[in-house]
């Protein structure tokens, strides 16, 4: 049965045809496919899992990837013991912790790929249900959370995994409190962060004397559940917000604060914290100079099932996409393979989005969803297609992260249902962490891989680039480059994902399987704003592991 079933599926995603590709390379690429049935008989669901680390210490409510390869993982304060020590006999002091006045266990850790271990962090505030992203100079800002965190402000200062950066909390606190908020980094450098529970505002950093705004929009989607927290937050090419919240979204104009247009309500169900969708902006193209910006929308809880946690009604199976830079834009409706809640989307170096995680029952919240979603999808927007990837079999529901790695993996971490750390039951505190590979990982397709070999560590905007990359064997189509962003994710949103598809010249050969290709950084900061990205370079469709490279004027 895999013999026939298996080519047909990996067929349908990964060899729909591609308006660059020639009738030529379509050939080539239906030979290499044949290779990839033969090594892969038997494997069952395209990608693979592998457990990295049994004990991380901590569950991570909140991650992201720093431009050292390493990644923080974040949970809360407030919670009790971890399962990690803090290094050097320190410990916690904190009369305001609700839980533990003296506590010598770490809430924050760095994790290092690769050697899969981790160092422990000293955080200080509450980061329950914060939020962050990074600074134009790949300082992680991170905003808010609640009782004694929740007006706080921190800085980590990445270093490498050897070095010694932690925490550091700022003495200015924000405009107001920000639990279940959402941050965007702006083309000045400025970082917005926008709602929060009982915050229908917004607010700058550094706010320079000015703010915090009104934002009515969140209070007026509001419903009895609220379904308003952790608004989705795209910032379009137009130097306007994209602000999605329940069901309903606007284009917000920041700096006059007004709202430009109210965008049609997505059909089905709420969408946003505490039913739990997840949103992505698809790349940004230069063949459209990236001009055009389409959001995604996919997932969430039903209306009421927050209020109605013994029913566990059955989540969301619908994706929304609309042309958000398109006046007369209307959702185009899609259905997914599996429905989800909590699932996070997570833009692939292809173009491709990955839905993981999640549950297809029930909604956020301690203890309120059942039967985990284990099988990750991947949505093809170029054929609108899904297709279903192999299963984990570990649940990844309430509070869990999936971030893109630098290597093209997927890391995922975290899941806590419980309000403090319970190791044993149905649905577990979730320490262990785990990457699922996809397609485009399998060593089948190694012959076809790219390398960097020479590439600039700064880009400039509006200046060209070269970079030459090695394939082990001669390239059979165009070579392509991709920045993508690394974003702070957390309750199944990444704040700051953004993916840009860079114009790449005919490559040229200088020997040795070696290839040479002219590029342009991207135009203007409003197109990305200036910080790390990770650049891929793809050859047929299948991507080198990344470098970084700093974004700036």
């Amino acid at each position: 049965m895999q013999i026939h079933f298996l080519p047909m599926r990996m067929e349908l995603r990964r060899l729909a045809p591609h308006p660059s590709r020639s009738g030529k390379i379509w050939e080539q690429t239906i030979l290499i496919m044949a290779t990839v049935l033969v090594i892969e008989l038997g494997r069952g669901q395209p990608g693979s899992w592998q457990v990295l680390l049994q004990n991380a210490g901590i569950a991570s409510m909140h991650t992201t990837v720093t431009q050292y390869d390493n990644v923080v993982f974040l949970d809360r304060t407030n919670i009790g013991p971890s399962q990690i020590d803090l290094n050097g006999g320190r410990c916690r002091d904190n009369p305001m912790d609700r839980v533990l006045n003296h506590d010598c266990t770490a809430h924050s850790v760095i994790f290092t790929p690769g050697s899969n271990t981790v160092r422990p962090l000293f955080v200080y505030t509450d980061t329950w249900c914060s939020s962050g992203f990074f600074l134009p100079n790949g300082t992680l800002l991170q905003t808010g959370g609640d009782f004694d965190g929740n007006s706080k402000a921190r800085m980590f200062t990445p270093c490498p995994s050897n070095g010694a950066c932690d925490w550091e909390e700022l003495d200015q606190p924000l405009q107001a409190g920000r639990w279940y908020a959402t941050n965007q980094l702006l083309p000045d450098g400025r970082v917005i962060v926008v709602g929060g529970r009982d915050s229908a505002t917004f607010e700058f950093i550094p706010n320079n004397g000015q703010g915090p705004y009104g934002l009515d929009f969140i209070n007026q989607i509001a419903d009895a559940q609220n379904d308003n927290l952790y608004p989705f937050v795209h910032l379009l090419p137009d130097n306007n917000l994209f602000i999605f919240a329940n069901r309903n979204a606007i284009l917000l104009n920041y700096f006059t604060n007004t709202v430009l247009r109210w965008y049609p309500t997505i059909p089905g169900e709420p969408r946003n914290y505490p039913s739990a969708g997840s949103s992505v902006m698809l790349p940004l193209d230069n063949g459209q100079n990236y001009s055009v910006a389409e959001i995604v929308v996919c997932g969430g809880a039903q209306e009421g099932a927050y209020l109605n946690p013994a029913a566990q009604l059955p989540a969301s199976d619908s994706c929304g996409r609309i042309v958000a830079t398109d006046p007369s834009s209307n959702w185009a409706m899609s259905t997914m393979p599996i429905r989800r809640n909590m699932g996070d989307m997570v833009l692939l170096p292809t173009g491709e989005v990955i839905i993981i995680n999640g549950a297809q029952n029930g909604s956020q919240g301690w203890g309120q969803a059942s039967n985990a979603a284990l099988s990750p999808v991947i949505y093809d927007p170029q054929s609108g297609n899904f297709e279903v990837q192999a299963a984990t079999t570990i649940a990844r529901v309430y509070h869990s992260t999936a971030n893109l790695l630098p290597d093209g993996r997927i890391l995922v971490a975290g899941s806590n249902t419980h309000q403090f750390y319970t190791l044993t039951g149905d649905f577990p505190t979730e320490l262990r962490v785990e990457a699922f590979s996809p397609w485009y990982l399998n060593p089948s397709n190694d012959f076809s891989r790219p390398s960097f070999v020479t590439y600039p560590n700064v880009l400039r905007y509006g200046i060209p680039f070269s970079v030459s990359v090695s394939v082990p064997s001669p390239i059979t189509g165009d070579l392509e480059l991709t920045l993508s962003s690394a974003p702070f994710t957390t309750h199944s949103f990444a704040q700051g994902q953004r993916q840009l598809k860079l114009p790449v010249s005919t490559p040229f050969s200088t020997g040795q399987n070696t290839y040479t290709v002219n590029s342009i950084a991207p135009p203007t900061a409003v197109v990305a704003p200036p910080t790390f990205y990770m650049l891929f370079a793809l050859h047929g469709g299948i991507p080198s592991a990344a470098i970084w490279v700093q974004l700036t004027f």
